[in-house]
């Protein structure tokens, strides 16, 4: 344990770390749509190391217990009520790489996708809300802290100290993350009631509504002790009325407890030095091997095998968010006017999928369309391109362009979020930074940067340095459970 933490606890009257429960809608690697799901699997791995006893809870979701029903042990059951109906709630419990999880067993809502949509979605979350409450006070581990994340847990903290007078729950701590605050989890006051059997002193706009419905983060940011969102930046953007998606006064008011934490990586799965998914491996300082996956990924996709040709990448969602329409804006110039190849991995929009098929055809052999998505393809991608696009519109943290650069791929990037905090633009005149930024949501900015980083690439000692510095940068989840742990510290 670190000596600030003793010495934080020996002032608590303490000397052991709060043990802390996850609930979250998805873990890796059990289940996953997206970043929150890195976090939950990886966070409690990096928490033990400095004595946190962190476990999950998380819906036993089909694609779960399709993959470790044989590996499961069942706890207890009990019943919940939901609406007019009684419904059924299994416990399992899962030991994952030394990470204990307990599963939210019950075919009716988590028998089929992860995300069900519209109200079906948000009754599902609803029973998992209560599940989670009711099985608490049962397991074979008493929490401290319920660390929540996103609109699908943030009723948690409501609920417990509203409905739970005198119980365990009521007394736990609770922090709140926000991981995408455009998903607020909005539903009809008849709806929310019924579901939740919340007293009618709460819908208002002291508490649970916004713009005349109820609100599940709204709820959860004013319920919650602390709330966080996945980076520094994102923290400041979600108060200001471009980026809050109406929740700008809620958070004014909470600000004293609003802060930002890096999301982190596993560098295990994402580490070029030993990745089995790639044709050959290579580290800082010795790139051999990153030449060889940029010939290996030219081939499959069928580019021009051209070694000193710099080779763009995007491995994303074909969305407005990711700045898709920048990119389409401008792709037909640059590559109409500058030497270079681009190679795109991902699904989205279908204006964006064909647009990208399309361009495919225009510029056969420098450009390739991959729609759909391959884990072990992305891992090529981000070994053998020489640039990592990623001009979001708004971006809570972003985890592509740290794999980027641990893998030597120089990030082009959008001032914003988590972007913003972990890229450091390239200055010529002292040599420092390790990739590109621009600051407006504007495609001939995108343009510009993209030709600065063409006119590095020119340059060897320049594009060394700016490789030599992305890779060396330290994005482990180390670092972010140091700063989870100093955060539960505050809550005690």
């Amino acid at each position: 344990m670190k000596k600030e933490f003793k010495e934080t606890l020996k002032s608590k009257g303490r000397t052991e770390m709060p043990a802390v429960l996850l609930a979250a809608a998805e873990c890796a690697p059990l289940s996953k749509t997206g970043g929150l799901a890195d976090v939950a699997g990886a966070l409690p791995k990096a928490l033990a190391a400095l004595g946190i006893d962190a476990r999950v809870i998380t819906p036993y979701h089909r694609v779960v217990k399709e993959k470790y029903a044989g590996q499961v042990e069942h706890m207890f059951y009990f019943y919940v009520q939901i609406g007019w109906r009684r419904e059924y709630v299994g416990i399992e419990k899962l030991v994952l790489d030394g990470v204990t999880i307990y599963l939210v067993d019950n075919e009716h809502y988590f028998g089929d996708k992860i995300y069900l949509g519209g109200e079906a979605e948000g009754e599902q979350y609803c029973f998992f809300t209560r599940a989670v409450l009711d099985a608490i006070p049962n397991l074979d581990f008493s929490p401290e802290i319920v660390h929540c994340n996103d609109w699908h847990t943030a009723m948690i903290p409501m609920l417990a100290r509203t409905q739970y007078p005198g119980g365990m729950q009521e007394q736990l701590k609770f922090l709140l993350t926000i991981h995408n605050i455009a998903f607020q989890g909005i539903y009809s006051y008849g709806f929310v009631k019924d579901r939740l059997g919340i007293d009618d002193k709460y819908f208002t706009y002291e508490y649970l509504n916004l713009n005349d419905n109820p609100n599940f983060l709204k709820a959860g940011i004013i319920f919650s002790d602390k709330v966080n969102t996945v980076s520094p930046s994102y923290a400041w953007e979600i108060m200001t009325p471009d980026y809050s998606e109406g929740l700008e006064e809620v958070l004014a008011y909470r600000a004293e407890d609003l802060s930002g934490i890096i999301n982190g990586i596993d560098k295990q799965v994402f580490n070029p030095a030993a990745d089995p998914l790639l044709p050959a491996t290579f580290s800082r300082g010795r790139l051999k091997g990153k030449a060889v996956c940029k010939a290996a990924l030219q081939e499959r996709m069928g580019l021009e095998q051209r070694p000193d040709v710099p080779l763009f990448a995007m491995v994303t969602r074909m969305t407005g968010q990711k700045g898709f329409d920048l990119v389409a804006a401008v792709l037909d110039s640059l590559m109409s006017n500058e030497d270079m190849q681009f190679m795109l991995l991902g699904t989205g929009d279908p204006r964006f999928e064909n647009f990208m098929r399309a361009a495919e055809y225009r510029y056969k052999g420098r450009l390739c369309a991959y729609i759909g998505y391959s884990e072990e393809l992305s891992h090529l991608v981000y070994a053998g391109s020489d640039f990592f696009l990623m001009p979001s519109r708004f971006e809570p943290c972003g985890l592509s362009q740290m794999i980027a650069m641990r893998y030597g791929s120089v990030p082009i990037v959008r001032e914003t979020g988590g972007l913003k905090d972990t890229v450091a633009p390239y200055n010529q005149y002292t040599g420092e930074g390790d990739g590109f930024s621009f600051a407006n949501y504007d495609a001939w900015e995108l343009r510009d940067a993209v030709r600065k980083a063409l006119d590095c690439y020119g340059q060897k000692e320049v594009m060394a340095g700016l490789i030599s510095h992305a890779m060396q940068k330290d994005f482990g989840f180390e670092l972010s459970a140091q700063e989870y742990a100093r955060l539960y510290l505050c809550m005690l």
